[in-house]
């Protein structure tokens, strides 16, 4: 195709460098979509990084709206919580905003742009709004759950009502887009995607551990991992050869290591830091046990389809998770075996006791949601269905290619 239309994908979230440990899940849709679309993302820039490069064939421009050393808005935790744990931060957020809306007026100027796809209704969804060019916005999560203040979900809901379609990734958040009230026929339940062929699969010869329990994910209120370690000591009287690999970052990690020598669990858990996509696949191929204790943070805040949970489910690992809406559509009629209430620590332990001490039955368990999973979340299928929607978004009278 030599005139591809031209795709402008507005983001906060984005690997800053190539093996970058910030959250990657936009660059993989961008980079599968280069054959359709001529990609360009719009994302704030942070210290270190290029300020324009070209990326697995997506042109990446990263704008500046403070000096290096201030520019910390966006990384190591989101912005959510970095506005909630750093008040301050809020003085960032005009430039921010403006700055990317001028970007992004700048680029539709110079680059005849055909579609946009906004991640995050706010601020990304106002901004595509704003530029009056077609566009799809994706709701992650936060951006749904949290910012419940009135004139946000009127921003919001303007937004849903002004995109030509909307995505969430989960059917729980469809249910609170249409309460706010968006148009059902315009929203699509697509969550992103894992790959699951050469990437997280499961390993060829299975050597996994009978005692480590894995972690994976920011280090912020609604992963729950305080909950986690809570329940640690009970689950040590049971068995104390059982250790826990924390694998991440993020604002709350010096609270964290408090509450480990607090409850002098020193000897068992194990802070890896941010560790880069490549070496993930090892962690879930290796631990006994992957536990993801969600909960829906103070500020109404809770995961809609974590990639954690997929890339661990996508390498054949046994799941135990905190029971929040989102995740039901990847667990399907496995939920209420593998979901607890992770708030109820002593229920916690008893869950992870009891998955432990039978590891036949999390195995058949986790080729079972393995499965599913393969046909739900493999980037294949998603980056399809999100180009059907974006050529439909450019122009409603047109279909995709046949693939």
């Amino acid at each position: 195709m030599q005139n591809k239309p031209v795709l402008l994908v507005l983001a906060s979230t984005y690997p800053r460098w190539a093996g970058d440990h910030e959250p990657g899940f936009v660059h993989e849709l961008g980079k599968r979509l280069v054959e359709r679309f001529r990609v360009i993302v719009l994302c704030p820039h942070a210290q270190g990084a290029a300020s324009a490069e070209v990326m697995d064939g997506v042109e990446v421009i990263r704008y500046r709206y403070a000096p290096q050393a201030l520019e910390t808005l966006v990384n190591d935790g989101g912005i959510v919580t970095n506005l909630k744990l750093h008040r301050w931060k809020l003085l960032l957020v005009p430039s921010f905003v403006l700055m990317q809306v001028w970007q992004a007026s700048r680029l539709c100027r110079q680059r005849q742009i055909d579609v946009v796809h906004a991640h995050w209704l706010i601020p990304q969804g106002l901004i595509a709004a704003w530029l009056g060019k077609p566009f799809l916005v994706t709701s992650h999560g936060a951006d749904l759950y949290a910012l419940r203040s009135k004139p946000l979900q009127m921003l919001k809901r303007w937004v849903l009502q002004k995109a030509q379609a909307a995505t969430v990734v989960s059917s729980a958040m469809r249910d609170i887009a249409v309460q706010l009230g968006a148009d059902l026929t315009k929203i699509s339940v697509v969550p992103m995607g894992v790959d699951m062929t050469d990437r997280f699969v499961p390993a060829q010869v299975e050597q996994r551990s009978r005692s480590e329990l894995l972690f994976v994910g920011r280090l912020v209120e609604k992963k729950g991992l305080r909950y986690l370690l809570q329940a640690l000591p009970m689950v040590l009287r049971e068995r104390p050869d059982v250790t826990l690999t924390i694998a991440g970052f993020g604002p709350d990690e010096q609270s964290l290591k408090a509450q480990v020598h607090e409850l002098g669990l020193q000897h068992a858990v194990h802070f890896q830091g941010a560790v880069a996509q490549k070496d993930l696949p090892a962690l879930y191929q290796r631990a006994a046990l992957f536990v993801a204790p969600f909960v829906k943070a103070h500020s109404g805040d809770q995961e809609g389809l974590p990639v954690a949970l997929m890339e661990a489910v996508a390498c054949g690992c046994p799941v135990v998770a905190g029971d929040v809406a989102g995740i039901g559509d990847l667990l399907g009629a496995l939920k209420e075996q593998i979901c607890v209430d992770a708030r109820n620590t002593k229920l916690l332990a008893e869950k992870i006791c009891t998955e432990l001490a039978q590891p036949e039955r999390g195995k058949e368990r986790a080729h079972q949601v393995h499965q599913v999973a393969a046909q739900y979340v493999d980037w294949g299928r998603i980056a399809t269905e999100y180009e059907k929607l974006l050529v439909r978004a450019a122009d409603p009278s047109s279909q995709p290619d046949a693939r």
